[in-house]
């Protein structure tokens, strides 16, 4: 199992245990962090969520990150043709 895969099942084991460290590379695995304002932004496809940068990270913002990872991988990807994929679990 991927460390990735290994952290993402952490995050849904015990969302209120995930250090801040852990949160962010889980955003920057998926999208990006745009630095700035009294919160910085987690950017993941066409989702922004602000979160407090705390350690550990609060378990709403650790929910609100597994929900947006769910609703991308839910989605089907288009190709290089435009014709759309389904992921494959």
């Amino acid at each position: 199992m991927s460390t990735l895969r290994k952290l993402l099942e952490k995050a849904r084991r015990n969302p209120r245990n995930l250090s801040r460290e852990e949160f962010e590379s889980l955003v920057r695995a998926y999208g990006h962090i745009e630095e700035g304002g009294r919160h910085p932004l987690a950017i993941i496809g066409e989702y922004t969520l602000p979160y407090k940068r705390e350690n550990p990270i609060k378990a709403c913002y650790t929910k609100e990150l597994i929900a947006i990872l769910d609703s991308i991988k839910d989605k089907p990807e288009k190709n290089k043709r435009g014709k759309h994929k389904r992921n494959e679990k």
